[in-house]
């Protein structure tokens, strides 16, 4: 049974034969999510929960550069206030917590990079399929000076453990495909991104086929068993990074093409 297929440009959706498949759609910006995107794809994992003819989710994103590389810095911009900050953490955490809560498999298919908040939504996922160019990672400490969600640091340790995310984080480097599934951040790699989205549609398949109770009390049981901060525990975090003049100097650098002079205030 087959979903109209519904589109507002930047994310596409549509449900084939049980299998729905979101695709984020900015490729001349390297699939980097608008707030409405994040928002939508929040929709349609509510609207998953509640369609049983729906048995697994695809993300991927269009074109071959990139699955998505975070958050549109533009989005930014508006930032004046600390509420400003702790609303959009919060904003992140609802969402994502939605995606890691939908109640079918969720596969991520990951061509070329997967950064920042994409990085975020694919540690969501169950299952991640990338290609030899896949690059993970949270290169924030050169770029933004910002920092990650409580909710996303929590996944990401629970990936890959507390020295790995360090590593990453610090060094802001990103990490290619081979490492990726040696440390549990892709699941398998395939050759190409036309072998990636054939790889996805089968796996997506196959656990379509299996029992859905089964694969639910799994998903869920996985979950409850992770320690996952709270938003309020990381207030202070969140504050110091985001109202510090750092992030400004970040995002001027970031937009203005040019190396950020950090001062640690």
């Amino acid at each position: 049974m087959n979903a109209p297929t519904t589109t507002n440009e930047d994310l596409l959706y549509s449900v084939t034969d049980g299998i729905a498949r979101i695709t984020f759609n900015r490729p001349q910006a390297r699939n980097a999510m608008t707030f409405a995107m994040y928002d939508r794809m929040a929709e349609i994992c509510t609207e998953i929960n509640a369609d049983r003819s729906i048995k697994a989710l695809i993300l991927t994103g269009a074109g071959d550069k990139a699955f998505a590389s975070g958050t549109d810095i533009s989005q930014f911009r508006a930032f004046k206030t600390a509420q400003d900050a702790l609303d959009y953490e919060a904003r992140i955490d609802r969402v994502l917590g939605t995606l890691e809560q939908c109640r079918v498999p969720v596969i991520a298919a990951i061509a070329g990079a997967c950064t920042g908040g994409g990085a975020g939504i694919a540690a969501c996922c169950d299952l991640r399929i990338g290609t030899e160019t896949t690059r993970m990672g949270f290169p924030i400490a050169r770029t933004l000076g910002n920092c990650l969600s409580m909710s996303n640091i929590s996944r990401v340790v629970a990936l890959v453990g507390p020295a790995r995310t360090k590593d990453m984080i610090f060094r802001a480097r990103l990490v290619e495909a081979p490492e990726a599934l040696a440390l549990g951040l892709l699941t398998e790699i395939v050759p190409d991104v036309e072998t990636l989205q054939r790889r996805a549609d089968e796996t997506a398949k196959l656990v379509a086929s299996h029992a859905p109770l089964t694969l639910e009390a799994t998903k869920e049981a996985v979950r409850r068993i992770r320690r996952t901060l709270s938003r309020e525990e990381g207030e202070d975090l969140i504050l110091k990074a985001y109202m510090s003049e750092d992030f400004r100097e970040g995002m001027d650098a970031f937009l203005n093409k040019r190396t950020p002079n950090w001062k640690g205030k």
